[in-house]
């Protein structure tokens, strides 16, 4: 089995809006470290498992829609908590979308809200 990761980062503002949240119910900022893990059981035609620059590009493109943005008022996130196990499947689900998938056996995003915790989402393909 082959992985490769790419990293980025996405500042973002939401709350989550309920008292089992504790502090965080309230309005608050996140800088989420997210990695991306593409894995495929053999390598293509060109030995790698995805070019780095296309999958930071796809990255990116996904990560846009989301930097600087409040997402109590992203559509993406209306009626659901915008937790960062929630965040981590948005990214991935439009990961998985914008791109042909064929070949992979799994994609994962992880989202590092700290050094201490991350969450991951991961989707065998």
């Amino acid at each position: 089995m082959y992985e490769l990761t790419v990293r980025d980062h996405v500042m973002i503002a939401h709350s989550l809006p309920d008292p089992f949240f504790g502090p965080a119910a309230g309005l608050h900022g996140a800088t989420f470290v997210v990695e991306v893990t593409w894995s495929r059981p053999e390598l293509d035609a060109y030995g790698v498992v995805i070019d780095i620059g296309e999958a930071s590009a796809r990255l990116a493109e996904v990560l846009g829609d989301l930097n600087y943005r409040n997402l109590d008022e992203h559509p993406a996130f209306t009626g659901r908590f915008s937790t960062t196990e929630v965040v981590a499947g948005h990214i991935c689900d439009r990961l998985g979308a914008a791109m042909d998938l064929t070949g992979f056996t799994a994609l994962a995003v992880t989202l590092r809200e700290h050094p201490d915790a991350w969450a991951t989402c991961r989707i065998e393909l």
